[in-house]
């Protein structure tokens, strides 16, 4: 099979691509989120095993190559004949139902755009404590950073089954925690309870670290919050408020 025709079977090559700026991974490429075409799978832009010991190298490469690109995969299928089809990653979110006939778009816009999110925030390289703006309102809201510290956890640990905890702001900074479900995040209005501009979340499924850890979540949890890369969180904090 020519490599041409090997890249289109797989899905792999894509006339245009329609990637949030905000989630796209470091050394992918801006793509005009105007125009109609297929979703990509994002490059990380680091090496599988640069968040070691915290995560594996093989876990990363399973999770980003397998797992992540499956949904990318499967988003582009659902999208075909879909009326959200050249809408923006963000804007999919948004819009989305949790009506019978949108869930494949549900569930594959939500892997998709939680997955990029992911892949950002755990990057290696910045500062490993919050500062700035992000630090004052993380104390404003939370009272502390280890405050801040044991309420995400804890959201994290309390997931039943598989899905997301999440560090979300409202449209004036104010901060929040909250837990979804499976790929579900806090920008799909039509689904979920509690909203907002997710800047920070924790994959809580166990393909996300049950090669390494086996059963215990707890321990993944905490070694996620030593490799969280704050100067990208406190950078996603501030798009949000403008």
């Amino acid at each position: 099979m020519k490599r041409k025709d090997f890249l289109v079977k797989t899905g792999i090559a894509c006339v245009g691509v329609s990637l949030l700026p905000t989630v796209s991974c470091t050394n992918s490429k801006q793509k005009d989120t105007k125009q109609i075409g297929s979703f990509e799978l994002p490059e990380l832009g680091y090496p599988y095993d640069a968040l070691e010991p915290a995560i594996d190298a093989r876990t990363m490469e399973i999770h980003h190559s397998k797992h992540h690109a499956g949904y990318v995969k499967k988003l582009n299928k659902a999208l075909e004949n879909h009326q959200l089809k050249g809408q923006n990653i963000e804007s999919i979110c948004k819009n989305v139902t949790a009506k019978d006939k949108d869930t494949a778009v549900l569930n594959n816009a939500g892997g998709h755009y939680n997955h990029s999110l992911f892949w950002e925030v755990i990057k290696p390289g910045g500062s490993k404590n919050p500062e700035g703006d992000l630090m004052k309102r993380i104390k404003q809201d939370f009272g502390s950073y280890s405050t801040f510290e044991d309420e995400f956890s804890k959201a994290a640990s309390s997931v039943f089954g598989s899905g997301w905890a999440w560090l979300i702001t409202d449209n004036k900074g104010k901060l929040s925690i909250t837990a979804t479900e499976n790929q579900e995040n806090p920008l799909m209005e039509n689904v979920v309870d509690q909203l907002g501009t997710p800047i920070l979340g924790i994959d809580v499924w166990e393909h996300a670290y049950y090669l390494h850890y086996k059963n215990k979540r707890t321990d993944y949890i905490s070694n996620f919050m030593s490799i969280i890369n704050w100067d990208m969180v406190a950078d996603k904090y501030q798009s949000s408020l403008s």
